[in-house]
């Protein structure tokens, strides 16, 4: 199957594509990441409107869908930009219906983050206790753009069940200690709160979090797509110019069948990331299991992609100097980033009917 784009969908991408070209060469992200300012790209994107897209207009965006995101978040891979805040920020967004001036100001750069650990699935997310007067205390590790939060999303248990908590990150009793990651390109932090008053939000936290684990599921995989393409062009690009014997490592029919094998894969991965998209957003009844599987599959090609392009690149594709690095790491990471591989298909086959 090969997925089609629409003339607009292909011209979004185009367009995109030729921005992030002009904002964010590669010499000017390797200094974003080099400092660990990804301020200046956040505040850039959503200053353009790109933050935005793929937003519905009751929410302060400019329409589109989940196809429109999965063509964003494989495109900021392509260039390794800062996009911790964007991916964060536009799976919390549907939780605030009925708060359109804070979703505005999110689109705007001030984002808004689910307390979710970014190594597990987000409907599998701990509720936190809540006392009677609303207050909540707990700690959540790892949370994706925990750092560059104004505000969080937070899953609280009383006597009813699950409820979705909105709490400000200028709130008494919130504490954020960031986390290193060896991917520059994305933050975690640990968030830890200590009776932290919390404003309720008028949404069904289970179908919310279901929501949301399947949009995260398709937008990390499009981002392990993203990085795949890019680790795919430079590793042709090196196999041309690295001479042995006294011609192109590209000529040797190891190299040719590595670099054929990540293009199957990432040809492969394009049409079912797209497919996905279309049906989660089109509410399929077998949605979540196409979700869950692009996540399990495209991530772990890419992971496996990661590592031929490092092959293919030796040596020097470990180097810090070498772009590989860059996109070889955001690679290792969507593997893991909302749940591996392993747990996916776990949810796969909890999913699929015995005949």
């Amino acid at each position: 199957m090969e997925w089609k784009l629409s003339d607009e969908q292909d011209a979004y991408r185009r367009t995109l594509r030729e921005w992030l070209a002009d904002v964010a060469p590669a010499a000017t992200v390797r200094q974003w990441l080099d400092d660990a300012d990804a301020t200046t790209f956040e505040q850039r994107i959503a200053r353009d409107g790109w933050t935005g897209v793929g937003i519905g207009e009751a929410l302060g965006g400019q329409g589109g869908g989940l196809l429109e995101l999965a063509l964003t978040s494989e495109e900021l891979a392509r260039t390794a930009v800062p996009s911790a805040s964007w991916l964060a920020n536009v799976l919390a967004i549907p939780a605030l219906q009925g708060h359109a001036p804070l979703a505005e100001r999110a689109l705007a750069g001030e984002p808004v983050v689910l307390l979710a650990s970014a190594d597990q699935l987000p409907d599998a997310t701990p509720a936190l206790p809540m006392d009677a007067k609303g207050r909540v205390s707990g700690t959540v590790d790892l949370v994706l753009a925990g750092d560059r939060a104004h505000s969080f999303i937070v899953v609280v248990s009383n006597e009813v069940g699950r409820q979705l908590r909105l709490v400000d990150r200028q709130a008494d009793g919130v504490t954020i200690t960031p986390r290193r990651l060896l991917d520059r390109s994305r933050s975690v932090a640990d968030v830890r709160l200590d009776q932290v008053a919390a404003e309720p939000l008028e949404l069904d936290a289970d179908s919310y979090l279901i929501a949301c684990t399947a949009r995260a599921a398709v937008l990390t995989a499009a981002d392990a797509l993203g990085a795949s393409e890019r680790m795919l062009d430079l590793s042709v690009e090196y196999s041309l110019q690295r001479r042995q014997f006294g011609v192109p490592i590209g000529s040797f029919q190891a190299v040719k069948h590595a670099a054929a094998t990540m293009l199957v894969g990432i040809e492969a991965a394009r049409s079912v990331v797209y497919f996905a998209a279309a049906s989660v957003d089109g509410d399929d009844p077998e949605s979540f299991l196409h979700a869950a599987a692009v996540k399990a599959q495209v991530t772990a090609e890419a992971a496996r992609a990661a590592d031929s392009a490092l092959t293919v690149h030796g040596a020097i594709g470990y180097t810090w100097e070498h772009d590989l690095q860059l996109f070889s790491k955001r690679a290792k990471l969507d593997e893991h980033l909302y749940g591996d591989p392993v747990v996916w298909n776990e949810r796969i086959a909890a999913g699929l009917a015995l005949v």
